[in-house]
């Protein structure tokens, strides 16, 4: 529409200066230049269009859509053509949705979608879809596979670790669903789930109890350890005991006692050494002071 315009202004401007020269009007004849160049100028500009980064052009030429799609950056365009743009980086739709568990309960959760246009796609989504495809094709989807997928699960399953493969099987539904359709899916990531306060408060509880039993199952091995570790220092002590007892007799003791009682002789102390005492041992009688 702009090039029509312009290319219109651009042609009564001319003829204005065509006139303006030969009526030999200086002012007329400048202003008239100045309008048939700057008219010019946006005619010829409108050969060009500049798609920002991210984004992906389609070129609808009164109603017949183009299967070229243009890239970020300069494109020489047909001056005629409608340029529509789309944003084609990652987006992000956040919902709050009641959903159905297995057990009939409403559960309240907070998901996000993150998607993006796909480049190649992008006039497919035009000419069957439009410019408003997330309000047409993407939330009504993302709404309807979310709720079947958590009718399939159990309300205590939303709060445990099973909502990451509840996610998953998000993703691998609405990928069949809104992917043929140029639309490219990254993650569906649970942001907050928000149970029934009975039920969340029996579910901890039950949690609790897990944690508990676990906590417990770890002091019994403990102890076991514990007691192994015992009983194998106690085998240890009982086998050092027989063995050096083993290894005792009676002249042992009786030649240690001799050896005893001659450093105790060689000493400069005043003593009386008595041959013959108990077992036959030397008896020492010593001069305390």
């Amino acid at each position: 529409m702009l090039f029509l315009i312009s290319t219109f202004a651009a042609i009564v401007a001319g003829l204005v200066f065509i006139s303006a020269k030969k009526r030999y009007n200086k002012l007329e004849t400048t202003f008239s230049l100045a309008g048939l160049c700057i008219a010019s100028i946006i005619a010829i500009l409108q050969f060009w269009t500049v798609i920002p980064a991210g984004h992906v052009g389609i070129l609808d030429f009164f109603g017949n859509v183009s299967d070229n799609t243009l890239k970020p950056g300069v494109n020489f365009v047909n001056p005629m053509a409608n340029v529509v743009k789309f944003d084609a980086r990652t987006q992000e739709l956040k919902e709050i949705m009641n959903v159905p568990s297995k057990e009939g309960l409403t559960v309240q959760i907070e998901i996000s979608l993150l998607f993006s246009l796909s480049f190649e796609n992008a006039n497919r989504i035009y000419k069957t879809v439009g410019e408003d495809y997330v309000e047409r094709i993407v939330i009504p989807q993302f709404r309807s596979v979310v709720r079947g997928v958590t009718a399939r699960y159990e309300a205590k399953a939303l709060y445990t670790a099973e909502r990451a493969q509840l996610s998953k099987e998000i993703e691998s539904e609405l990928v069949k669903l809104i992917g043929p359709r140029g639309i490219t899916l990254e993650s569906a990531p649970m942001r907050q789930i928000v149970l029934p306060a009975g039920l969340t408060a029996s579910i901890e509880d039950k949690l609790k109890a897990e944690q508990e039993s676990q906590r417990m199952q770890f002091v019994l091995v403990k102890e076991q350890q514990e007691a192994e570790r015992k009983r194998i220092e106690a085998k240890g002590i009982a086998d050092f005991q027989d063995i050096v007892s083993k290894g005792i007799s009676i002249q042992l003791l009786k030649w240690k006692g001799i050896e005893a009682t001659e450093k105790l002789a060689s000493s400069p102390n005043s003593k009386v050494v008595i041959i013959g005492g108990k077992d036959g041992l030397p008896v020492i009688l010593g001069n305390d002071k």
